[in-house]
């Protein structure tokens, strides 16, 4: 059964920094190119980074120089380092895993910075 686990969201005010976690078990982790995403309420999911099995990495421009996205293939967890967050930042974060035309997805964690 595969499971994608989301942890570290919460209430940050703005300019601080928060480290969203992702489990992965289930799958062979190294070989899935891993993506953070999010979401507010009634609008479409925006993928915020990308990472890829060789640590290729990728970024909307909206978070470019102040996130960035790691993994550890032996822990089987991907990572997004948030620093400098804006209230704009304030949403559901997913984790993703894309193997082929395969997508797992794990269950959210929110975020929401204070102004």
């Amino acid at each position: 059964q595969v499971k994608l686990v989301e942890s570290g969201g919460g209430l940050v005010q703005a300019g601080g920094s928060l480290r969203l976690s992702c489990a992965a078990s289930g799958i062979i982790f190294s070989a899935h190119t891993m993506n953070w995403y999010r979401q507010a309420p009634g609008k479409q999911r925006e993928l915020v980074a990308a990472i890829t099995p060789g640590g290729d990495t990728n970024y909307a421009y909206s978070v470019k120089g102040r996130f960035t996205i790691s993994r550890d293939n032996v822990k089987n967890t991907l990572y997004l380092q948030m620093n400098n967050l804006k209230p704009e930042d304030t949403f559901i974060y997913y984790c993703n895993a894309v193997f082929g035309s395969v997508n797992y997805w794990g269950q959210g964690s929110l975020v929401t910075v204070s102004s």
